[in-house]
């Protein structure tokens, strides 16, 4: 499953891979509109009372966060596809453009309501990301595509592993010795017991994890 915004590249993904919407970049081109004209549009308001609840329903589990979606926010996404189909403005203008935005993902922006696990938006993801992009600068970007999916590999653990509460240094270092003592056919749930969301209170853990 990714989560992205309407980049274009993205319609080449194959079908093993489920798109959600991001809402967030919906927002930003409303917020757009709205900074320009000082008129907020009845489909910014809707969007404003989605995240508005979204940040009620922040630390609920993703069975109730789910729950929550088909009684609340269903409806006020309802009501902004409506909205969207019905208003009458320039399709080249501002609105037009954000508007049109919006109805091109309008399947994949649905698909928050069918996983309580999924954000409203990839805010996180890309506020991770740009540590990343700031240290590409330095050392010039990945040389070769094995070079990029080795860091991509590499970024992907460092992030997990953080979110996780872990100290991603602490842990790559245990997990590169753990992972050397395993036999080479390890079974899956030795692997598995070396996830960072496996791993209990601290890196340190993974010792005794085999």
């Amino acid at each position: 499953m990714l989560q992205c915004d309407g980049y274009a590249g993205y319609n080449l993904l194959g079908d093993s891979i489920i798109r959600v919407g991001c809402w967030a970049h919906v927002r930003r081109k409303f917020f757009d509109d709205f900074t320009n004209t000082k008129v907020m549009t009845i489909g910014l308001k809707l969007l404003n009372q989605m995240f508005e609840l979204e940040r009620e329903w922040k630390y609920l589990s993703s069975v109730e966060r789910f729950n929550k979606r088909q009684q609340e926010l269903k409806s006020l996404i309802e009501r902004f596809w409506k909205w969207c189909d019905q208003v009458d403005t320039l399709p080249k203008g501002q609105l037009g453009k954000a508007i049109a935005y919006a109805q091109g993902q309008r399947t994949a922006l649905n698909r928050v309501l069918d996983y309580g696990e999924i954000d409203l938006s990839n805010n996180a993801s890309e506020r991770n990301m740009k540590t990343y992009v700031i240290g590409r600068k330095n050392w010039l970007f990945s040389t070769s595509p094995k070079g990029a999916e080795a860091n991509t590999i590499w970024m992907t653990m460092i992030e997990t592993a953080k979110a996780n509460g872990l100290d991603p240094v602490q842990y790559l270092e245990d997990l590169l010795q753990k992972v050397s003592e395993l036999p080479t056919f390890a079974k899956n749930e030795q692997l598995e017991a070396c996830l960072p969301w496996n791993i209990v209170h601290s890196p340190s853990a993974i010792q005794n994890l085999a």
